[in-house]
């Protein structure tokens, strides 16, 4: 790096002032001297003038650096070395004081020989040791040049200072100053590299900004109100899952809680983990999750709730518009190319392989599921090199659940993630959302009516079962509103008649309110726009795509417009092919030339009702392991008729018995039963024989596949052991089952299971309360509960509220983000619980003092923080909590704990999350002296090598997961 470069770092403006720091204000008189000044004279941390110590020349030097790091773009040195080129930059302008010439020799010797002249004087000072000699090759060139740059400005300080120099010297003093102008001016018309990726990045971070953004709102297009809305408005925070089970154990679990890590937030969870697949069935947020990680990282905060975002670089890389052309896949120098960005030919050579190298990259790979099967083992690949290259990155892959294997990137240090269904207080909040987008720009009639709309869908999904069960995700829930406004209140029951009014809503009723009509002056049905639409999808089914060229679309619909007369009349293939892309509302162009359905689901719903009028009952079945067909063929039994749906499951029922028995097995049995939720009318003899092969997989021998069996819907309920039929195992695995089953009458299920004696039982069934009605679950499961030795999980103000009404329970453990510390206090103050264990990890990036110091006096807290920021100061605090008994900690936190800490009553510590290297514990009876039991919960736990357990005492019980 040159001055010129450090230059963009540090403009003349900044780096002035602070220099002038170095020297004193001249003497009576110092004008008038005959001779040149020594510079000793001159500096303000010599002599009798002194105003500046050693120790604040060094706080000027590290002020200098911060002000070059903290500039945008690549850093100029690892971060780890930024103390020490500070003290190697103070010790040589210490030198300043030292060196034997006076100012007129130094302006005659210009600035790169006063810095050498530095350098060396430092160096003797230093007894021989050079002040870069402990620096890396980067940081060492990052000092030179910093030295250089503050040389120039050195020596025009003085042509400005001394009368007597100004008028010996005023011609070189022109030339300083012409350098330096010249310089800001060559800085500004042709910056060196590292200043045109700084540039370009601050251009592409506005760009991102801007193109992701906006939310598409389902529904919200019917009238005058936009069809898009900001993102940080409409955007709604979902939960997720870790696919974990607690690890065996021989004896008592003395905190079965420190299991429960979630839900977590989605927006969090690259806090604590660098690399996540994260599942999600179609229409879960998937996609809008990665818009709204990518927008944060182009403006979060550094000390906010998605702080572990801040200056990493986005790369949104979906995954349909990579393989549109059966490519290879990108590397980074061709991210933005293939992702269609407009700013790919602006690319400054090397800029992402410069932000990649430097670990700055947030790497967001959007839809394995929209990959064909045969092409997903060349994305593994393409994955694979691409964190081989490139390791220290933040990473997001996003999938539908059964698209790939469990753990299909655990060899890399992917923790695997589920987006959970939208519990009752999530619709609610989507619900008010929704609304609140209409009202946008409303006049005050239609405001009113929006008002009334809102109260009426809120009082309907928490009162009608069937409607609740469909609101499971955010697009259903979208579809749910836009439906019940379209239909002023009026909505239809189940999936399949939902798809088919939104598809009613949006070819026929949007135009029509719109009063827009055809370039024909003709307006076009329904029918004929769904025959074609449903062609193009069932195009999209058979080849594996979820988005094709224009090209391509344009010719399916000529073929099929000799069978469709009506859509012929408005002209020939492309213009019958503008008006569905333009007025059907199903159709998106996300890049030039590309087509692609608004969701995925519209495409599975239309092609599968092609498939059914060309009766591929032989194609369905022979897809029936394949998972994007999955959908297609549940929506393909909704669509046929008796006779042809008891063909379609016997077919799968074959497919499955023909398989192995394993996971292939497992997936198409569970398919066929998943598909009698959509089959009205069917035959009781098919019936019987689905809930047979049901019946063989229980119970699940694990809680992925326990979750995987609730996909079958409340059918499975009624084969679930009965309570107190099984050993503890099998009643758990059938508890997660029933938990996971979108339909309140799995509450009378779990309710068998209240009265249970085991511990992880009981905590397993307040674990679910979330997923239910707050109130009615309370009163039929969590009232039953024996209290001994549970943690009663409030993860909303509701469920707090209700156990107060319950009477209140003595073990409390809560989710700070979502309970505030007056609904604490409240709860506190009138039952007095013994213990309370605090979840802290979404409590906006710190630890909620307000919330625990509503717990002042409890004999017993326990604080489990997960991906929050724990500072020096938070841990004096700490251990000034004389309750805080249990603490869980990530191996960041617990890296930053300061030597002098002492937390004096903590008896059990966890150490949670991934760690590299060697981690030592032996220090750790002097920090918590009382502490009784250590678990240890490595994520990758073979990549660690642990120190200093053999030091700890006896009295410390250590249990490693």
């Amino acid at each position: 790096m040159d001055p010129s470069v450090l230059g963009t770092r540090l403009a003349s403006t900044a780096i002035a002032p602070l220099l002038k720091k170095l020297f004193a204000a001249p003497p009576p008189g110092a004008g008038l001297v005959e001779r040149p000044v020594r510079l000793s004279a001159w500096v303000s941390f010599r002599g009798e003038r002194r105003t500046l110590s050693d120790a604040q020349v060094g706080k000027l030097a590290t002020r200098l650096v911060r002000e070059a790091v903290d500039s945008p773009g690549e850093r100029p040195f690892p971060a780890d070395e930024e103390a020490a080129v500070a003290d190697a930059l103070a010790r040589t302008l210490l030198a300043l004081g030292d060196l034997d010439m006076d100012d007129v020799q130094a302006v005659r010797l210009g600035h790169r020989e006063l810095a050498r002249a530095l350098y060396t004087g430092a160096t003797e000072a230093g007894h021989g040791l050079a002040p870069d000699h402990h620096l890396s090759a980067d940081a060492a060139l990052f000092l030179a040049s910093a030295l250089e740059w503050a040389c120039l400005h050195v020596l025009q300080f003085f042509t400005q200072r001394s009368t007597f120099v100004a008028r010996t010297l005023v011609t070189q003093s022109r030339d300083q100053a012409e350098i330096i102008a010249k310089l800001d001016a060559l800085i500004t018309r042709a910056p060196r590299p590292d200043a045109r990726h700084a540039s370009f990045e601050r251009r592409y971070r506005d760009h991102v900004a801007a193109k992701h953004g906006k939310l598409t709102i389902y529904g919200i297009d019917l009238t005058s109100t936009p069809g898009t809305w900001p993102l940080d408005v409409a955007y709604l925070s979902l939960t997720s899952t870790e696919q974990t089970d607690p690890p065996p154990r021989t004896g008592p679990d003395p905190d079965p809680t420190r299991h429960f890590r979630g839900p977590l937030p989605a927006d969090q969870v690259l806090a604590t983990r660098s690399r996540v697949l994260l599942r999600g069935v179609a229409g879960s947020g998937k996609t809008t999750l990665v818009q709204w990680l990518a927008v944060s990282a182009t403006r979060v905060a550094p000390d906010g709730p998605l702080g572990h975002l801040h200056d990493l670089v986005p790369f949104v890389l979906p995954l349909r518009t990579l393989t549109r052309h059966g490519e290879r896949l990108p590397g980074p120098e061709l991210f933005l190319t293939a992702a269609g960005s407009p700013l790919s030919g602006a690319q400054p050579e090397g800029w992402a392989d410069h932000v990649l190298t430097a670990g700055r990259g947030l790497i967001l790979v959007d839809g394995i599921d929209e990959v064909p099967e045969a092409e997903r083992a060349r994305t593994r690949a393409w994955l694979g090199d691409l964190l081989t290259a490139y390791p220290d990155n933040r990473w997001l892959v996003t999938s539908r659940p059964s698209a790939v294997r469990a753990n299909w990137l655990a060899a890399d240090d992917f923790a695997e993630l589920t987006l959970s269904p939208m519990n009752p207080a999530d619709v609610a909040a989507f619900v008010r959302r929704w609304h609140a987008a209409g009202r946008h720009d409303a006049d005050d009639a239609a405001r009113a009516l929006l008002d009334g709309y809102e109260r009426q869908l809120l009082t309907a999904v928490a009162g009608k079962p069937d409607l609740g069960r469909l609101a499971t995700n955010p697009l259903m829930c979208a579809l749910i509103c836009a439906l019940h406004r379209d239909r002023r209140g009026y909505l239809p029951h189940g999936r399949k008649e939902l798809y088919e009014a939104a598809l009613a809503m949006l070819l026929s009723r949007r135009d029509r309110e719109r009063d827009v009509l055809t370039t024909a002056g003709q307006e076009l049905r329904q029918e004929p726009q769904t025959q074609l639409l449903q062609r193009l999808a069932y195009w999209l089914i058979r080849n594996g795509r979820t988005e094709l060229v224009r090209e391509r679309a344009e010719a399916i619909v000529g073929e099929a417009l000799p069978a469709v007369p009506e859509a012929a009349a408005l002209g020939d293939a492309r213009a019958v092919f503008d008006h569905l892309l333009l007025r059907s509302g199903l159709l998106l162009e996300p890049s030039p030339g590309a087509v692609t359905f608004v969701h995925r689901t519209f495409q599975d719903y239309l092609g599968a009702r092609r498939a059914v009028e060309e009766w591929d009952v032989g194609l369905l079945i022979g897809h029936a392991a394949d998972d994007q067909w999955e959908d297609v063929i549940r929506m393909a039994v909704a669509h046929a008729r008796p006779r042809e749906r008891a063909e379609i499951l016997d077919g799968l029922l074959a497919t499955g018995d023909a398989a192995p028995p394993g996971r292939e097995r497992t997936r198409v049995h569970l398919l066929a039963a998943a598909c009698l939720e959509q089959a009205t009318e069917l035959d009781p003899a098919v019936r019987d024989r689905i809930a047979e092969r049901v019946n063989a997989l229980i119970p699940p021998p694990d809680s992925v596949s326990a979750r995987e069996l609730a996909a079958v819907g409340p059918l499975v309920l009624d084969l679930l052991p009965a309570p107190g039929e099984t050993d503890e195992e099998v009643a758990r695995m059938a508890i997660i089952t029933a938990s996971h089953v979108d339909s309140e009458a799995a509450i009378a299920y779990l309710a068998g299971h209240a009265d249970a004696a085991s511990l992880d039982l009981r905590s397993q069934l307040v674990w679910s309360w979330h997923r239910f009605d707050t109130h009615r679950y309370a009163e039929e499961v969590v009232a039953r509960l024996d209290p001994e030795g549970l943690f009663f999980t409030a993860q909303s103000e509701a469920e707090l509220v209700v156990l107060g009404e319950l009477g209140g329970r003595p073990w409390i453990q809560l989710r700070t983000a979502d309970i505030g510390p007056r609904a604490v206090a409240a709860y506190v103050d009138r039952h007095r619980p013994t213990c309370m264990a605090l979840d802290v990890t979404q409590a906006d990036g710190a630890i909620p003092w307000d919330v625990i110091d509503a717990l002042s006096g409890r004999e017993e807290l326990h604080l489990s923080s997960f991906g929050i920021e724990v500072s020096p100061a938070d841990w004096d605090r700490l251990a000034a909590t004389p309750q805080l008994t249990a603490l869980l900690v990530t191996l960041l936190e617990f890296g930053a704990l300061p030597e002098d800490c002492v937390l004096p009553e903590l008896t059990e510590l966890t150490l949670y999350g991934q760690a590299y290297g060697s981690v030592d514990v032996s220090a750790l009876p002097v920090h918590f002296p009382r502490l009784a039991r250590l678990e240890i919960d490595f994520r990758n736990r073979d990549e660690v090598v642990l120190h200093g357990r053999d030091a700890l005492p006896d009295s410390v019980e250590v249990v490693e997961y």
